[in-house]
């Protein structure tokens, strides 16, 4: 209570409880096979990065402030443009998440991203864990947070949208590297081509536009080609 004996109102928000370490450590290994013989390392860091993207430091409360929240199983934001054809890695990740019910899904999401990365020959990340998970599609954050694929006016639509994270223009650059893998689908994001010399025969699913020649292979190839030099102008640098 407070000086005049008000009691003030609580605004109480459901959550799921954060990760078991045990189980985390588990479903990394079975993370680690599905990638053996699904290739599906770029659409794994693309799901970890979707429903972290959403995050607008503006905005105090939780969980209106978006971010990794485990949001993006949901069909409101699932079926956000920006969000075609992660059906397919929800699929990939809903069977570990029945076996490890311990692990909440932002966690999950971060780790099949991480190790993703790891695997496909990048950096072993600092990881840490204890992500709570929104429980319920109202809950989701609007449509219209992420960068789009073609906007108008690149430079400016890309510090809108990640000044608004917290991000400045060098590590939009840097943000912009994993690029180096996976490939872009026309109808996914309505960019790129139906395929490549690159990506005709897979491995995995072929088809698509890679921004790099072997584009399972994390590393710093992006910026050695002319999508250096196309970022680079759309920052006006």
């Amino acid at each position: 209570a407070g000086a005049a004996g008000v009691v003030p109102r609580l605004r109480v928000v459901r959550c799921m409880a954060a990760s078991e370490a045990a189980q985390l450590k588990s479903a990394r290994e079975d993370i680690k096979e599905i990638l053996k013989t699904t290739y599906c390392h770029p659409i794994l860091v693309r799901l970890g990065w979707h429903d972290s993207g959403t995050y607008d430091k503006n905005i105090e409360e939780w969980p209106q402030r978006g971010g990794a929240d485990g949001s993006l199983r949901f069909d409101p934001e699932l079926s956000h443009g920006a969000n075609a054809g992660l059906t397919n890695a929800l699929k990939l990740i809903q069977p570990i998440k029945d076996k490890y019910p311990g692990i909440t899904y932002a966690d999950l999401f971060q780790l099949a991203s991480a190790t993703a990365i790891e695997e496909a020959g990048g950096p072993k990340l600092p990881m840490k864990y204890g992500r709570v998970d929104i429980t319920a599609p109202e809950q989701c954050p609007p449509e219209g947070r992420l960068p789009d694929a073609g906007p108008r006016l690149p430079a400016e639509h890309l510090r809108e949208v990640f000044y608004r994270m917290g991000l400045d223009d060098k590590e939009i650059v840097a943000l912009s590297g994993a690029h180096t893998l996976g490939r872009s689908r026309p109808d996914r994001s309505g960019w790129g081509k139906p395929e490549t010399k690159y990506t005709k025969d897979g491995p995995g699913e072929p088809g698509g536009q890679s921004w790099t020649a072997e584009w399972l292979k994390f590393d710093n190839s992006y910026f050695k080609v002319d999508s250096l030099s196309f970022m680079l102008c759309r920052l006006k640098f």
